[in-house]
């Protein structure tokens, strides 16, 4: 149900204050930090500041006027969050933290992007189309798991980058010095560790439990199902696949190519570097394939099915309101149409009525000959190509079998964001059609 902007605003001005007034608090605490222990007076100085701004912030939200993102800033996100803009900015986002990883990694410069992104989240919530999405009882862990990932994306960034530092000193890592070496007994300490976790984690939930309603629907039925209607959050990278490849494709071969994939990760891996301590120099291309798998192609996947996916599985804009009589006219199209009715200004070969199967064979070979050319080059004649430039030093450690497991595992990862940007570029549909086996590709 569509709520009023006034409505809105009277219905979450406390909760944001409370909101600006914790995060002045936990401000106040690191701009102590910095004063006493790092002895930065100037960066203290731009703390105590930023907590005074924080406090008449948190001040105007408990009087019922909170700040709020401007409308015009939000029409520019809301027209650059199309699907082509989300997939390619998130890759470009994950390369530039990665080429700038020694200036990001920093302390400071962390905690000013988290600064940043809790800023812009209380700002956003004032929206009350945003707020319906984030603020739905689901999908609060979500977003908790996103800043999560974050942060020990950073954490382990931040010891990798400092060992990096170290190995070009001529010192062992971190995790070699003698402090970080020490035994832990698994009673009392480990246990004594776990039971404290278990208490802290149970009185979470039970305040989590009285704060948040359950998320909870009617009964279900088969005549009204809900629109959307979404997997749970750690399969929606899942069902996000599904719109681009055939359900057998998405939902058997690739999750089992990423299975078959992680267990052949000790057969492929040459560089017995980075065993038990972290590092990005000396395993540069094993990073940035674990990295664009996980957090490009995997958690990417799960933020975009759960906050810009809307109605009739449409995409939104994150201030845009979800409105389930939204329609977009995809003519979606097979590559096979576009080369013999476009192209060729002529019908798809089909075979004679009563033809018989290596008949019907010929005619599809014929149909789709140039989606099998594209996939078998891809496939088959990338990967020597590769090997003679880019990929010469690992060819050569890594033997023929080896080299082409890997090579093809990589190239079928990268198939997805280009089935994704063709997708949604040219309404490419399949590069290989063949529903009379239920063979797309």
């Amino acid at each position: 149900m569509h709520v009023s902007p006034e409505a809105h605003l009277a219905n979450v001005a406390h909760g944001l204050g409370v909101f600006y007034i914790a995060l002045a608090l936990m401000n106040s605490i690191a701009a102590l930090y910095v004063w006493q222990r790092l002895k930065q007076t100037g960066t203290a100085i731009a703390l105590t500041a930023f907590v005074a701004l924080l406090a008449m912030v948190a001040a105007a939200a408990m009087g019922g006027m909170p700040p709020e993102m401007p409308a015009g800033v939000k029409a520019v996100i809301n027209n650059l969050s199309g699907p082509v803009t989300y997939t390619l900015g998130t890759t470009v986002l994950l390369v530039v933290l990665f080429v700038g990883r020694k200036f990001f990694s920093q302390p400071l410069v962390a905690w000013a992007m988290l600064n940043a992104s809790l800023v812009l989240m209380g700002l956003s919530m004032a929206d009350s189309n945003f707020f319906s999405i984030v603020g739905k009882p689901d999908n609060v862990p979500i977003v908790a798991m996103i800043f999560l990932v974050g942060y020990f994306t950073w954490l382990a960034t931040y010891r990798a980058v400092q060992n990096d530092e170290r190995d070009k000193q001529g010192l062992p890592p971190l995790e070699a010095m003698e402090d970080e070496k020490e035994k832990v007994l698994v009673w009392p300490d480990l246990v004594y560790t776990e039971l404290i976790c278990m208490v802290a984690l149970t009185a979470i939930l039970m305040i989590w439990a009285i704060l948040l309603q359950a998320p909870l629907e009617e009964p279900a039925s088969a005549v009204k199902t809900p629109n959307p209607s979404k997997a749970p959050w750690y399969f929606l990278g899942l069902q996000e696949m599904l719109v681009y490849y055939d359900p057998w494709w998405a939902g058997v071969v690739l999750p089992s190519m990423v299975i078959g994939g992680l267990i052949l990760i000790p057969f492929l891996d040459y560089n017995k570097k980075g065993n038990g301590y972290y590092t990005i120099a000396q395993r540069p291309f094993s990073y940035l394939v674990f990295q664009i798998g996980f957090l490009d192609l995997w958690i990417t996947l799960i933020v975009l099915g759960t906050f810009l996916r809307g109605p009739n599985w449409n995409f939104f804009g994150p201030y845009e309101f979800w409105d389930s009589h939204k329609v977009e006219a995809l003519n979606n199209i097979n590559l096979s149409d576009i080369f013999w009715i476009k192209v060729m200004g002529q019908g798809l070969p089909t075979a004679p009525t009563g033809a018989g199967a290596m008949m019907k064979l010929w005619y599809i070979l014929q149909r789709e000959w140039l989606g099998f050319v594209l996939v078998i080059g891809y496939l088959v004649a990338l990967p020597p190509l590769m090997a003679a430039t880019v990929f010469r030093s690992m060819f050569v450690k890594m033997g023929f079998i080896r080299y082409m497991l890997m090579s093809n595992l990589l190239l079928l990862m990268i198939a997805l964001p280009l089935k994704m940007v063709l997708r949604w570029s040219f309404n490419l549909k399949y590069i290989i059609s063949i529903p009379e086996y239920f063979l797309n590709f």
